[in-house]
C-alpha cells in the first residue's frame, strides 16, 4: 500500500554554512524498483483485523510513519498480517549531513542523486524511529503489549557468504571474517566476535602452561615424599569425621586422593598463579591494541556515541529537546541499599548450600549403601556442586529481573547509559551467585569446626562439614571441575539445542506462501526471536567463564584448557545461532566493548587476591616450605641424605586422645585405638592452637601481602610496557587531523577567519595581537 495524499514532514538539510535550518519537503517519490527492498517487517495477528480499535491504532501508527517519509505494503497469510516498511533514501541524508562528514562543510542534499546507505545503518535508524513514542504517547512495545502488533524484525538479506565461511562447524579452526560480520550485524557484534577470537587465541599459552603444571604432578605421582608417607601410614588413625557410623580410618586409605591432590597442589602452582596474573594483563593490553587497529580501519576511532544518539533523536524529531545528565544521591543510596540486600541474599544462598552439605553428610552417613558410607565426603562435594549449579541457573533469572528493575528505577538518560549500568549491576549479582560457594570452600570450610571432642554444630544438631582428608584443595578442585564442566558442556548443548528445536517446531507451523516476498517474510518470522540483551547474555557468559579461568586457577590449572575447548565451540555456536536460527540482530555502532573492559580489569585484580589467598590459606604450599626450612631434616641449611619433607605428615597432624571423646565406646574399633590424628596445629594437652599455628599464620599473611604486591607490580609494569594504542594508529590519527586542518587552510581562509578577515582585509588592530591571544 502506497502513501495516500500529500503528507508533509520536516527534515534538517545542510547548507553551505554551519547551521542546519528546518525545511519543509513533500513526501519523497517512491524508490525505483531496484530499491524497494523492505527495511523492517511488522507482524500482527490476523484476529486483530476484526477489532476496529486495534485496526485504528495500527493505521494511526503507520500514518505517522508515512509522515516521516516511510512507505509500507501489506501482505497476509492465513494467520498473520505482515507490514513491510521501507524508509526513503533521502531520509538518511540528514544522518550523512550530521555524522558521516563531521569535519568538512555540511553538504547540501541533492534529491536527484540517490544516497547509498549501508544496510546496517538503515536498520539502525529505522529501528530507532520505530522505538520512539507516537503522538498518542505509545511506544511500539506498548502496542505489542496491547496486542496491536505481535512483533517486528529486520530481514536477513545477503547472509549466504557468512553461512558458507563462518556459520559452519567445519570452519571451527578458520579465521573469522570480522569485516563481513561488521557489514552484516554491525560493529558491536563484530567487536564481540573479535574479542572472543582474541581471547581464544590468548588462551593457548595459558592452557599449555596449566597443562604442564598439571602434568608435572604426574611426573611426581609416586615420587612425592608426602604421598609416600601417607600411603605407608598404616598405623596412623584419623579421628571420626561424621556423627553416624563413626569409625577410625587409616591415613593410608587416603593414598589415592593424596596422589591426586599433588597433581594441582605442588610447587608449580605458585608460578602458574603469577603467570596467570601476568597473562590477564597482557591479554587486556594487547586486546586494547587490537581494538584500536580494528576501529581505525572502520573509521570509528573518533566516533562519539552521545553525538550518534542525539543525531538519531533529531532525525526522528527536529523539535527534540536535549536530555541533560542528572544524578540523584537519594536514588543512588536506595539502589546501593537494594544491591547490598541482593548481595546478602547471594551470600545467604551460600549458607543454604552449607546447610545442604551438612544435612547431606548426615543422610549419606546413615545410608545403607556401602559406597556412600565409605565416600561420604566425595558424595557430599559432588552433590553440593550439582545443587550449586542448579542454584546458579535459578538465581541468574532472578538477578536479571532485579537488575532491570533497578535500572528502570534509576531512569537512565540513553539506552547506552542504561546498558552500562545494567552491566555493572547484573555482573555484580552474578559474581556473588557463582563464586560465593567457592569462597566458602576455599577459605571457610573446615576452619570453624573446632576439634574432635568439641565440635561446632549447626543449630546444635549437625556437625559442620570438614575438608577432605587429603586437604581442602581437593574439595575446591572438585567443585571447580564440576561447575565449570557443566557450564561448558551442558550449557552449550542447551544453548544450541533449545533454539534449534524451537526453530524446527516454528517451521512446521503453517504453510508457505506462493508469493516469494511473503514467503521470505514468513521464513524470517519463524526464526527464533532476539531481544535487547541477546548479545549481552553472550558477553556475560564469557565474563563468568573468564572469572573461572583466572580467579581460582591456582586450584584448577586445567581451567584455561577447558575454556579454550569451550570457546572454539562457542564461536561457531553463536555464529550458527545468529545466522541460521535467530532473526537478525539490530546492528549497533560501537568502537569498543564498553563496560565489559572495566569488568575484565576488575576480574584481573580479584584473581590476584583470590589466588594469593588460595596459595596462602588453602594450599599446603606454605606449611611445606616452613617445615622444610624450619622443622625438617634440612632446617637451617643442614645437609641430609633424607628428603627435606621427611616427617612432614606426622608434624602436620595434631594428636587427640580417644579417652577425651564424650562417648568413645560408640566409635568402631575404639578398644584398640588410644589416640587419633586430625588436620590442624593444636597442642595434645589442652587442644589449643600451638606455636606452629601462629607461626604459620604470620607467614601466610606475609606471603599473601608479598604475593599480591609482586603480582600487582608485574601487572602495572606490563600495562606500562605495552601501550594501549599502537604508534601506527596514533600516527594515522594524527595524519588525518593534519590533512583536515591543512585542507581547511588551503581550501579557503574565509572558513578560518570569516568574511572580510582574509590577508588582504586584515584589520589594523589584528597586527597587535600577542602570541598568547592566538
Amino acid at each position: 500500500m502506497q502513501p495516500q495524499g500529500e503528507e508533509r514532514f520536516q527534515i534538517l538539510v545542510g547548507t553551505a554554512g554551519d547551521s542546519y535550518p528546518l525545511m519543509d519537503m513533500v513526501t519523497p517519490e517512491p524508490d525505483r524498483p531496484d530499491q524497494t527492498l523492505t527495511d523492517y517487517v511488522l507482524v500482527a495477528d490476523y484476529r486483530t483485523q476484526r477489532d476496529p480499535r486495534q485496526v485504528h491504532r495500527q493505521r494511526q501508527f503507520l500514518k505517522e510513519l508515512q509522515a516521516k517519509g516511510f512507505q509500507y505494503k501489506v501482505k497476509e497469510d492465513q494467520e498473520k498480517v505482515f507490514f513491510g516498511i521501507r524508509a526513503d533514501s533521502r531520509i538518511f541524508s540528514l544522518y550523512r549531513t550530521l555524522l558521516m562528514e563531521p569535519e568538512g562543510p555540511a553538504p547540501r542534499v541533492d534529491s536527484a542523486r540517490p544516497i547509498t546507505v549501508p544496510d546496517t545503518t538503515r536498520i539502525r535508524i529505522v529501528n530507532f524511529i520505530l522505538n520512539c513514542r507516537t503522538a498518542a504517547g505509545d511506544t511500539f512495545e506498548d502496542l505489542v503489549k496491547d496486542g496491536v502488533f505481535e512483533t517486528r524484525f529486520p530481514l536477513h538479506k545477503g547472509k549466504e557468504n557468512l553461512k558458507r565461511t563462518w556459520a559452519r562447524w567445519r570452519n571451527m579452526f578458520r579465521k573469522q571474517p570480522i569485516d563481513d560480520i561488521r557489514n552484516y550485524f554491525g560493529e558491536k557484534v563484530a567487536l564481540y566476535f573479535a574479542w572472543l577470537g582474541w581471547y581464544t587465541c590468548m588462551l593457548v599459552p595459558a592452557a599449555l602452561v596449566g597443562l604442564i603444571v598439571f602434568l608435572s604432578g604426574f611426573s611426581l605421582f609416586n615420587a612425592s615424599q608426602i604421598s609416600k608417607e601417607i600411603c605407608e601410614a598404616h598405623d596412623i588413625y584419623m579421628c571420626p569425621r561424621g556423627d553416624h557410623r563413626r569409625r577410625y580410618q587409616r591415613l593410608s586409605d587416603t593414598c589415592t586422593f593424596a596422589k591426586l591432590t599433588h597433581l594441582f597442589d605442588n610447587e608449580g602452582t605458585v608460578i602458574f598463579a603469577i603467570f596467570m596474573a601476568l597473562w590477564a594483563t597482557v591479554f587486556l593490553e594487547f586486546w586494547k591494541r587490537q581494538r584500536a587497529r580494528v576501529v581505525l580501519d572502520w573509521d570509528l576511532y573518533g566516533w562519539d556515541e552521545d553525538q550518534e544518539e542525539v543525531a538519531l533523536e533529531l532525525i526522528n524529531c527536529p523539535d527534540y529537546k536535549l536530555q541533560l545528565h542528572q544524578h540523584s544521591y537519594l536514588k543512588s543510596t536506595i539502589i546501593l541499599i537494594l544491591s547490598l540486600l541482593m548481595i546478602c541474599l547471594m551470600i545467604g544462598m551460600a549458607h543454604v548450600l552449607v546447610v545442604y552439605r551438612v544435612a547431606a553428610a548426615a543422610v549419606f552417613s546413615s545410608s545403607a549403601l556401602p559406597f556412600l558410607e565409605d565416600q561420604v565426603t566425595t558424595a557430599v562435594v559432588v552433590s553440593g556442586a550439582l545443587v550449586h549449579y542448579v542454584t546458579i541457573l535459578v538465581m541468574t533469572k532472578v538477578n536479571k529481573v532485579v537488575a532491570l528493575k533497578l535500572c528502570d528505577y534509576e531512569k537512565s538518560r540513553t539506552f547506552s547509559e542504561r546498558e552500562s549500568k545494567f552491566t555493572v549491576k547484573f555482573f555484580t549479582l552474578q559474581f556473588f551467585a557463582h563464586f560465593s560457594s567457592l569462597v566458602y570452600i576455599a577459605f571457610i570450610l573446615g576452619r570453624i569446626n573446632g576439634h574432635p571432642g568439641k565440635t561446632v554444630r549447626l543449630a546444635g544438631l549437625w556437625k559442620l562439614e570438614e575438608c577432605h582428608l587429603s586437604g581442602c584443595m581437593m574439595d575446591l578442585f572438585v567443585q571447580m571441575a564440576i561447575i565449570m564442566g557443566l557450564k561448558q558442556t551442558l550449557s552449550n548443548c542447551m544453548e544450541y539445542l533449545h533454539p534449534w528445536l524451537s526453530h524446527k517446531c516454528r517451521s512446521m507451523r503453517g504453510s508457505e506462501a506462493r508469493d516469494p516476498e511473503l514467503r521470505d517474510w514468513q521464513l524470517n518470522y519463524r526464526l527464533n526471536p532476539v531481544y535487547t540483551f541477546s548479545l549481552f547474555d553472550e558477553f556475560m557468559e564469557m565474563m563468568i567463564q573468564y572469572g573461572f579461568t583466572t580467579i581460582f586457577v591456582a586450584a584448577f590449572p586445567l581451567a584455561p584448557l577447558l575454556a579454550l575447548f569451550s570457546n572454539l565451540v562457542e564461536i561457531r555456536l553463536d555464529a550458527i545461532k545468529m545466522v541460521r536460527l535467530q532473526r537478525r540482530l539490530v546492528p549497533r555502532k560501537a568502537k569498543d566493548i564498553g563496560t565489559w573492559l572495566q569488568v575484565l580489569e576488575t576480574i584481573g585484580v580479584l584473581a590476584v587476591i583470590a589466588n594469593g589467598m588460595v596459595i596462602a590459606f588453602t594450599s599446603e604450599f606454605i606449611p611445606r616450605v616452613v617445615y622444610k626450612y624450619r622443622y625438617g631434616p634440612c632446617r637451617q641449611g643442614a645437609r641430609s641424605s633424607a628428603d627435606c619433607l621427611t616427617g612432614y605428615i606426622n608434624h602436620s597432624l595434631s594428636v587427640f586422645h580417644t579417652k577425651d571423646f564424650e562417648d568413645p565406646v560408640r566409635i568402631k574399633g575404639s578398644e584398640n585405638v588410644t589416640e587419633c590424628r586430625y588436620r590442624d596445629y593444636r597442642n595434645a594437652q589442652d587442644y589449643n592452637f600451638s606455636e606452629q599455628f601462629w607461626t604459620l599464620l604470620a607467614i601466610r599473611l606475609a606471603f599473601l601481602i608479598l604475593f599480591e604486591h609482586v603480582a600487582l607490580c608485574i601487572k602495572l609494569v606490563a600495562a606500562w610496557f605495552v601501550p594501549d594504542v599502537p604508534q601506527s594508529v596514533k600516527n594515522s590519527v594524527l595524519e588525518q587531523k593534519y590533512e583536515v586542518l591543512l585542507g581547511k587552510l588551503r581550501g579557503g581562509p574565509r572558513q578560518l577567519w570569516g568574511p572580510g578577515l582574509g590577508p588582504r582585509a586584515t584589520p589594523a588592530s589584528s597586527s597587535s595581537l600577542r602570541s598568547t591571544d592566538v
